[in-house]
Formats: structure tokens, C-alpha cells, sequence
């Protein structure tokens, strides 16, 4: 079957949705369970409802919006990505991989073609994990990595829970979230890299995505003023911590070649001028394709960590709070995405790839075939209000998504 997506359709929904928590930069600011994503969430159950999907929300708030198929026996093909943004982040990233899946939905009734298989379209709870940690929590409970109760008493930094926060905008569900039968699952993603911008391509065909570990770590040392405090009697949790970012860099840059480092995150207190830094919180992000080089940078920068508070005379902590090992996704996706992707763009208009991001799609690919499009981010940028790709590169990645689906859900 050809499948040709309505790209003014889709422009329209794009738009309307990114009116939502709109920034004066041009980007959106939807972190998960705020107002502006309750609205978000909000549009688009209405949106689901009137492209006659049955709607379900879990209890974890994942939204799924069901199109029956000839045989209803079957386990369906999901198609997906999250609603939710970064604080002030980009306008493409998640939002293409709902509204792409929204609108094959919508090209299928206009053309009154039924698949065999049922198809399901999910919008995932907290995939950013920028107010609630940790990221892909929606899909990690959907598929076992987590349990519910676990992720409702997780915390913000003002102390309110995901629970509270779920039930306080209406979206905490009756439906179990849980791990259930399905056929495979699909989805389309910004690349949030700059390979594809790089090479000229509209399509990335996604083979897998890096293994990464996330740590919090502090320093404790001593508060006292910075003026009458001889340097030979400071205690400076930030030098400690300054040490560690340095380190990071340095461990990124011999581990591997695709080994990336990154510390992100600075609580420093009391964060006063006059004042040496008692204490500072901090995170450390290591990524790579190989599993073995993430648990070597782990190792290192923890004997790092020790190193840099005892030559401060400070004290430690450091826990790993997420490890997700390299995921290569299943053959039969991916070949069925890149059939999709030479019929849509051609052999010279996509590439196979890999992810250095973690997306809902990992979580998925531990109970089902799993297969990612990716198309490209200008200029590699993203999680940020510059973050942008071209209509035309979205409307080929939403057409390659929708030939992968159509196919997997044996439509005719």
C-alpha cells in the first residue's frame, strides 16, 4: 500500500500543539506534569477522540489511542514518542513521533484501508526526566524496568511527587500499567545529532541506541568567608567538583571513540559571593555503543571523585541512579524501516545510524521488535529552543514511519 501522509494536516497539529507552553525563543516549555503539559495532554485525548481511536490512559499516565483491526486478536503495532519538554526546549523533539503516528491514523480513515492488526498510538508520561528522575519513566514502568509505586514517590525538587502530581492533573489512570502483547513498536525522533544534517540526508534508519550511565554525586566541605579564610584552611566543595568536571572531559576523550561525558548539573550552597562553597551536587552523564567502556568511565571517574575529596579535605557521595546497557534493536524493524525509507526518499536519502540519546523505544525494545526513524536536527542542535528540522525532513520521517507501520500491521 501507498501511504502518503496530509503534511498540512499534520503542519496544523505541529503548530497548535506548540502554542502550547510556547517561548518567546521559539521553543516550548512542557516539563512533564505541568500545567502546560496537562494542556498538551488535554489536545491531544481530544485529538484521539476524534479520529475515532478508543482512548486509554494507565496509571502511570501514558495515553494510548487504539484503532481496531480486522483481527482483533492480534497484538497490535504501536507507534509513539512523549508530549513532554525539557525546561525551554525544542518545538520537534517527541511531539513529530505522536502527531506522525495521530496522522496515519487520520490518512487511513480518509482512505478507509483497515490493517489486519490492530494499531495503537501512545504519547509516554515523563520521557524528558528533567523534573522528575529518572527520563523514559512512562515506557520503563510499561515495561518492567520500574514498578508504579516506585515512580509515583518520586520527587521534584519541591518536594511534590510524580503520584501527586499525576492525580492533581486529572491523569492517573485505572489501567494497569504493565507489560503487555504487542506485535512491535515504532517510533520517529528528531536525531538530536548532527549526522544526518551533516551528510546531506533526510532519514536516519536506526539500528540501536548507547548504553549510558547517570550518577549524582556531592561534596561536602565547609562554609566560611571567603575574605579572612587563609587558602590553606578552605574546605571548597566546588573545587573538588571542578576537578571532577575536568576529569569527565578527560575520561571522554581517551575511554573510546564514541565514548561521550558530560556533567550537566550544579547545585552549589549557599551560592553566595563572599561565602566558600559548602557543599555542591552534581551529575555525571557517560554514553557509548559499548557497555564495557560506560563501566569503565564509571569506574574511573568514582576513583576521580575519591581523589579530588581527599586532596580538598572534603567529604563524598556518588550513586548511580540509571544504567541502561547499549540497545541494538530487532533486524526484522529495522529492515522493514529502511524498505520504508528507500521507497520514500531512496538509497541516497538515508543512512543507518545509531542513537547517542535514550528514548522510550529502549524501554519498548525489551518486550517487543523495535525499529526507530530518525530525520535531522539543523545543525545537530537539540533539548534546546534553536532545535529545528526542516517541514520536508519531517514529512519524509513521518512517511517512512507510516510505510513501516502499514506494513508491520499487514495493511492492504
Amino acid at each position: 500500500m501507498n501511504v502518503a501522509l496530509d503534511d498540512e494536516r499534520f503542519r496544523q497539529r505541529f503548530e497548535a500543539l506548540n502554542e502550547i507552553g510556547a517561548t518567546e525563543r521559539g521553543g516550548v516549555n512542557r516539563p512533564s506534569l505541568s500545567a502546560a503539559n496537562k494542556e498538551a495532554r488535554d489536545k491531544l485525548v481530544t485529538w484521539f477522540a476524534d479520529a475515532g481511536l478508543d482512548v486509554v490512559v494507565d496509571e502511570m499516565g501514558n495515553i494510548f489511542g487504539r484503532r481496531d483491526g480486522t483481527d482483533d486478536s492480534l497484538a497490535p503495532v504501536m507507534v509513539g514518542s512523549h508530549v513532554d519538554s525539557q525546561y525551554n526546549g525544542g518545538r520537534f523533539d517527541g511531539v513529530i513521533g505522536v502527531l506522525a503516528g495521530l496522522e496515519l491514523i487520520e490518512t487511513l480513515n480518509d482512505r478507509d484501508v483497515r490493517t489486519e492488526r490492530p494499531i495503537e498510538v501512545v504519547s509516554w508520561s515523563n520521557e524528558e526526566g528533567v523534573r522528575f528522575q529518572p527520563d523514559m519513566l512512562g515506557s520503563g514502568v510499561f515495561a518492567g524496568r520500574f514498578d508504579t509505586e516506585y515512580a509515583h514517590s518520586l520527587e521534584d525538587k519541591e518536594g511534590e511527587t510524580f503520584g501527586e502530581e499525576l492525580r492533581r492533573i486529572g491523569y492517573e489512570g485505572e489501567t494497569p500499567c504493565e507489560p503487555r502483547s504487542l506485535h512491535c513498536y515504532f517510533e520517529l525522533h528528531v536525531e538530536q545529532g548532527p549526522y544526518l544534517d551533516e551528510a546531506d540526508l533526510s532519514v536516519g534508519v536506526v539500528e540501536g541506541v548507547y548504553g549510558f550511565s547517570w550518577l549524582n554525586a556531592a561534596f561536602e566541605g565547609s562554609a566560611d568567608h571567603a575574605g579572612p579564610t587563609p587558602m590553606h584552611l578552605r574546605y571548597d566543595a566546588l573545587v573538588a567538583t571542578s576537578d571532577v568536571v575536568q576529569a569527565v572531559r578527560r575520561i571522554a576523550g581517551t575511554g573510546s571513540e564514541d565514548l561521550v561525558g558530560t556533567v550537566g548539573s550544579l547545585d552549589v550552597r549557599p551560592n553566595s559571593i563572599n561565602v566558600i562553597p559548602e557543599r555542591v551536587e552534581f551529575t555525571v552523564d557517560f554514553r557509548s555503543y559499548d557497555n564495557a567502556v560506560v563501566e569503565a568511565a564509571v569506574e574511573r571517574v568514582g576513583r576521580e571523585i575519591e581523589w579530588a575529596a581527599e586532596r580538598e579535605g572534603v567529604e563524598w557521595e556518588c550513586e548511580e541512579i540509571m544504567r541502561l546497557d547499549a540497545d541494538p534493536f530487532a533486524d526484522e524493524c529495522i529492515e522493514t524501516v529502511e524498505r520504508a525509507a528507500e521507497r520514500v526518499v531512496g538509497e541516497d536519502g538515508y543512512a543507518r545510524l545509531v542513537s547517542g540519546a535514550g528514548h522510550d523505544a529502549n524501554y519498548l525494545n525489551k518486550i517487543c521488535p523495535t525499529g526507530m526513524v530518525f530525520v535531522p536536527s539543523v545543525d545537530g542542535i537539540s533539548h534546546v529552543e534553536e532545535e529545528y528540522t526542516e517541514w520536508d525532513d519531517v514529512v519524509a520521517g513521518a512517511n517512512v514511519l507510516a510505510h513501516a507501520v502499514v506494513e508491520k500491521a499487514g495493511g492492504k
